[in-house]
């Protein structure tokens, strides 16, 4: 408990500080082109307790997890059978290592006009440029769990006459969650950052898109606003994740 305490009192030190550089950055360069006033931690607290009083907010930050949970869940379906796959087949991994290498190093928001100009404007693009960012760690923290499975418990398998189903359900999944909830939650950090230039793509709803109304209606301290208010909802996603993840540990 003493130990809790005291990572939880640090780490609320460190938000603080980050709020005093905040403040001291826009007091020696801000204060003579006047951003004091519009980008202050003051105007944008006051900014953010009046955004949390319109039902608009709530209305855009759900569209916004709705579109991640579809991404991430896109991402499970496709990057844990092929983890699996991968993992299991040398060979296999042999011959599709280079090819998912090279994509994973191509910038998912590089594919936004392509995607766009497949399948038109709306979700369907966000989706799919959300999936392809996420299915990587999924994809790549499955083949290393299925890789690093005690080899005794195969042969344990085998020797009861357990059928492929049976090994799947019984040994592989079970000893391999760890390393996909390791995979869901880098995924996640990724999503997150990807979804809102994302949301900044012809779509008229999400978060994203709010910061470019806020911008266009010139109200600036509401924009910071909602830069926060991203990374609190950030913070939350990671923070579920790591409880999901420390849950199946101590289970």
């Amino acid at each position: 408990m003493s130990n809790r305490l005291q990572a939880w009192g640090l780490g609320i030190a460190g938000l603080l500080a980050v709020f005093v550089l905040w403040w001291l950055l826009l007091a020696v360069f801000g204060s003579g082109q006047g951003l004091s006033a519009l980008f202050s931690p003051q105007a944008t607290l006051v900014s953010l307790a009046e955004l949390l009083t319109r039902g608009e907010l709530y209305e855009h930050s759900w569209v916004s997890l709705r579109r991640v949970l579809v991404g991430l869940g896109l991402a499970l379906l496709v990057g844990v059978p092929l983890g699996l796959l991968v993992g299991s087949w040398r060979r296999l991994e042999w011959a599709t290592t280079p090819a998912f290498q090279f994509l994973r190093m191509i910038s998912p928001l590089s594919w936004m006009p392509i995607a766009v100009m497949v399948m038109g404007v709306g979700d369907q693009p966000i989706y799919f440029l959300l999936a392809f960012a996420a299915v990587w760690p999924i994809l790549l923290n499955t083949a290393a769990g299925v890789k690093q499975l005690d080899t005794r418990w195969l042969q344990l398998a085998r020797s009861l006459s357990a059928t492929r189903r049976e090994t799947l359900l019984r040994v592989i999944l079970p000893g391999i969650v760890g390393h996909v909830l390791t995979g869901v939650r880098l995924a996640i950090g990724i999503l997150w950052i990807v979804l809102v230039p994302c949301e900044m793509l012809g779509v008229s709803a999400g978060l994203g898109y709010y910061i470019l109304d806020t911008r266009d209606r010139l109200a600036y301290s509401e924009l910071m606003a909602m830069v926060l208010l991203i990374g609190v909802l950030g913070f939350a996603l990671d923070a579920a994740a790591r409880w999901l993840h420390a849950c199946w540990a101590r289970h």
